[in-house]
């Protein structure tokens, strides 16, 4: 009696702690591993989705003439859809130069300007005190207007490409001394006190610890940098320029022609989209372990 009340036993609590999977069910770690998958891809689609309806509404909107009878205005001021459209297709050799001469030049301004501003980024945390009045100024310069700043560099540089890529780097230089020298700074004083044991130089806290946790902060300010250098590019052409789609915007704004105006804005949207997902793509090989990636993965 007591064998076989101890083997009763035994059977019921083997059965008590067996595994789900034991029975046919799947582990509860696995079910709820998948769906939290399944919920992150159908909140992917959906974030994906309602965008482009959206997109598409107002597009269809537009076409149909509900924002000129909304706004007041005539097709000749806001060109249809199709008309902008047709007018890509007619100019696309024209376009497709100029907008390669127009990337150039935000390009080459982003990357002298985040150059320059990481370089003063670098040498204002070595100098707390000073460093830090020397970023003020750089935010400073920030403040001074686009209309200002062409028609100096064009007087600097001459009417070439060099005077556009000076404007924005100008422009991106402040914003990213400001981001780059906020995340060098903003340090954990243990992770420093760390490196201090390990017996680091200035020179290796830099490289180990203060531009890895810098990288988010880098990275928002490219981000920063390149929308304001598509504009300080394109108003740059609106001076001083031969080339550039800034420039053909100006033009046929002057000669009345608004659909191919329009194609030129639309082609700077594309542009300016196109240059931040490639900015966006780096930070994801970059920095994949920042929370920011893991909650967008």
């Amino acid at each position: 009696m007591k064998e076989a009340a101890f083997t009763a036993e035994k059977e019921l609590l083997a059965q008590a702690v067996r595994e789900p999977g034991d029975r046919g069910e799947p582990p509860a770690e696995f079910t709820r591993t998948g769906r939290t998958r399944r919920g992150k891809s159908a909140a992917s689609w959906q974030s994906r989705l309602y965008p482009a309806a959206a997109g598409l509404l107002f597009l269809l909107l537009w076409q149909l003439g509900a924002l000129h009878g909304l706004l007041g205005l005539e097709p000749y001021q806001l060109p249809l859809p199709s008309d902008i459209g047709a007018s890509i297709r007619d100019n696309a050799d024209v376009l497709w130069l100029y907008s390669l001469y127009t990337g150039a030049e935000i390009a080459g301004g982003c990357l002298l300007g985040s150059v320059l501003g990481l370089a003063a980024a670098v040498g204002a945390s070595f100098l707390p005190r000073a460093g830090q009045a020397g970023i003020s100024v750089l935010a400073a310069v920030s403040a001074v207007p686009i209309v200002a700043l062409s028609p100096i560099a064009s007087s600097w540089f001459g009417d070439g490409i060099l005077s556009r890529i000076a404007v924005v780097a100008v422009l991106t230089t402040a914003t990213m001394a400001v981001s780059a020298y906020k995340g060098l700074t903003a340090i954990e004083p243990s992770y420093l006190e760390l490196m201090s044991s390990a017996a680091a130089n200035r020179w290796q806290t830099l490289r180990k610890l203060r531009l890895p946790h810098a990288l988010p902060d880098i990275f928002s300010a490219l981000k920063i940098g390149m929308s304001a250098g598509i504009i300080g590019a394109i108003v740059g052409e609106f001076f001083v320029a031969s080339r550039g789609l800034g420039y053909l915007l100006s033009d046929q704004i002057r000669l009345g022609n608004m659909p191919l105006a329009w194609a030129c804005i639309t082609i700077a949207a594309v542009l300016g989209i196109v240059l931040y997902a490639l900015i966006e793509g780096a930070e994801r090989l970059a920095i994949p372990w920042h929370v920011s990636q893991r909650r967008s993965s």
